[in-house]
């Protein structure tokens, strides 16, 4: 991803050099150009097109914003009552992520949504320990966070 990028960039300097013109305007016109360049070349790079990935992790950033929102109003709710109706509980989270970056991107996600926090990953890397403010039903938990997170955090990674 970063080699595509950087390529991108030295196309768009070289249009720039081409057109004798330094300006913001025509930057942004050369990289728009080596955007379709690279986009046909993609198959001799030899790795997904740079573009895809950008638009997983944008994706991955939307999920996290519309969860961080969604959670902070729940656990806004759940400590406004009069009555703490919860039930915290700590549960372990057997992750598929490959790499430690993975897992780590992952605790961090799971730790900055309110009312969850990765306590502790194991030591080969395979599952994490979260604590839960409310967590009434533990399977249901799993699954959300597999579904949010970790399908999004494969394929920024991976594609």
């Amino acid at each position: 991803m970063a080699f595509q990028l950087i390529l991108n960039i030295i196309l768009a300097c070289l249009w720039m050099f081409l057109e004798s013109s330094f300006s913001f305007a025509t930057f942004i016109i050369g990289f728009i150009i080596g955007i379709f360049l690279l986009l046909f070349m993609r198959r001799f790079l030899g790795s997904r097109f740079y573009l895809f990935r950008l638009f997983a992790l944008v994706k991955l950033v939307f999920r996290f914003l519309h969860d961080l929102i969604v959670s902070t109003i729940h656990v806004s709710r759940i400590v406004l009552k009069k009555d703490m109706n919860i039930r915290p509980g700590i549960f372990r989270y057997d992750t598929t992520l490959e790499t430690d970056w993975e897992v780590t991107m992952l605790a961090l996600l799971i730790t900055l949504t309110p009312g969850t926090l990765s306590i502790d990953i194991s030591d080969d890397y395979k599952a994490i320990y979260v604590h839960s403010l409310h967590v009434p039903n533990i399977e249901e938990e799993i699954a959300t966070i597999r579904k949010s997170y970790e399908g999004a955090i494969m394929e920024v990674f991976h594609g």
